[in-house]
């Protein structure tokens, strides 16, 4: 059973900088998949970044290229979403996820934590 535990979030004015933590527990991760979905008031998820946890390779939404960055801890087992220059529409409950090995589509993420609250204000 796969743990996840967000935290990091809160209130921000536009322009402005979080990091969201996502401390991850119950097995070793290998190849998995760590990532960050989110969800705005009235609309759906959606794939914000990605990390693979032994290549380091990184995948983002083109809504956050060039303004967030996913890493990884070994050592912690964390996962972190660095957000520089957020705006208005990133506000949104944000989600840790979690892909088993051999991953490579949004849906291969089942494992979910239970959100932090990001809001970005004017």
């Amino acid at each position: 059973q796969v743990e996840l535990v967000e935290s990091g979030g809160g209130l921000v004015q536009a322009g402005g900088s979080l990091r969201l933590s996502c401390a991850a527990s119950g097995r070793t991760f290998s190849s998995d998949g760590l990532g960050w979905f989110r969800q705005a008031p009235g609309k759906e998820r959606e794939f914000v970044a990605a990390i693979s946890w032994t290549s380091g390779s990184t995948y983002y939404a083109d809504s956050v290229k060039g303004r967030f960055s996913i890493s990884r801890d070994y050592a912690k087992n964390t996962v972190y979403l660095q957000m520089n220059s957020l705006k208005l529409e990133d506000t949104a409950v944000y989600y840790c996820v979690r892909a088993p090995p051999g991953w490579g589509t949004y849906a291969d993420f089942t494992s979910w934590g239970q959100g932090t609250q990001v809001t970005v204000s004017s």
